[in-house]
């Protein structure tokens, strides 16, 4: 009979979809987060344009109009950096650590 601790790393129940989804949004934030603090704090240089340097891409302006009323939603953009990368990392060592 297999202890609790064993039972635990083989129950895949709770490593869900909505659980990496959490992980990488809020990985996203620490990475801006980070990418801010870099920005802000280190000298111009080769590592602070390596780090902060981001690809984006983004989505917009959507409109929906219904008879009561209308919105526009938009644009959204999203910016890849190799510190939001480290921010998602980050954030699934904690979630895996704690979990």
């Amino acid at each position: 009979m297999a202890n609790n601790g064993s039972r635990l790393l083989l129950d895949h129940r709770r490593r869900s979809g909505r659980r990496a989804l959490w992980i990488v949004a809020l990985g996203l934030f620490v990475g801006g987060f980070f990418t801010w603090v870099l920005e802000r704090f280190l000298p111009e240089s080769v590592g602070k344009e390596f780090l902060t340097s981001s690809v984006v891409a983004s989505v917009g302006p959507v409109s929906l109009d219904l008879v009561a009323f209308a919105f526009t939603l938009g644009p959204i953009s999203f910016a890849l950096n190799v510190l939001t990368l480290v921010g998602i990392a980050v954030v699934a060592f904690v979630a895996r650590s704690i979990l």
